[in-house]
């Protein structure tokens, strides 16, 4: 047996154990938006509303411009969730990005929210280079990539996309998916956070988002 092929059956198993811790874990939130969006905190209130669409409503992100300055260089366009902290978790919600389509069109899920300056955040971009389509942690400073793996970028159209984010802070197992939902598309490994809460959002574009779901502990 290769040595190669060693390595991946050891990497699809690991894989496959934290899908099932995944699944186990209780559904903590679920958010479709039908009823408004009162349990979530935007930083700028102004950019956020809801939208009536053929098939429901969505929390639709549609200003770009904002008054939100974070304190350092990382995504101004944010909407948290109130009053749900979890450590292990996982994401899953719906999104569209609404952006003229260009290199670094995105969308972005922020998880181990601590506060402005201390968090973890997916950036869903159009091109991959070292700002973009990353796992980066904001923690006192700019924005630092931390992910492992990624792809050379994300496939963005004005359809509706799946994107789940998985958290281990126990092991510091960070994995993002998109569409797909048995491959990550992104890993890291990080153990800073060990809990925090989850928003929505684009680093400077648009997007909407709707059918969320957050499994995990509190």
């Amino acid at each position: 047996m290769s040595r190669q092929f060693t390595l991946l059956s050891a990497t699809f198993v690991a894989l496959t154990a934290v899908a099932r811790a995944a699944d186990k874990w209780p559904i903590v939130f679920q958010e479709d938006f039908e009823k408004g969006a009162d349990r979530w905190q935007p930083q700028d209130p102004a950019q956020w509303q809801i939208k009536k669409t053929e098939n429901g409503r969505v929390y639709s992100q549609f200003k770009k411009e904002t008054t939100f300055k974070p304190p350092h260089r990382s995504p101004t366009n944010v909407s948290l969730l109130k009053d749900v902290v979890v450590s292990d978790m996982e994401f899953t919600g719906r999104v569209r990005s609404t952006h003229p389509d260009y290199g670094h069109r995105d969308a972005v899920v922020f998880f181990g929210y601590q506060d402005p300056a201390h968090f973890y955040y997916v950036h869903l971009g159009k091109q991959a280079d070292e700002h973009a389509n990353q796992i980066f942690i904001v923690n006192g400073a700019d924005r630092k990539k931390i992910s492992l793996t990624s792809t050379s970028g994300t496939n963005w159209d004005d359809n509706w996309h799946t994107v789940k984010v998985i958290r281990k802070p126990s092991d510091g197992t960070i994995e993002i998916y998109f569409d797909d939902m048995h491959k990550p598309v992104m890993t890291a490994s990080d153990k800073t956070f060990a809990y925090g809460r989850i928003g929505v959002g684009t680093f400077d574009d648009t997007a909407d988002w709707d059918d969320i779901t957050l499994r995990g502990k509190k």
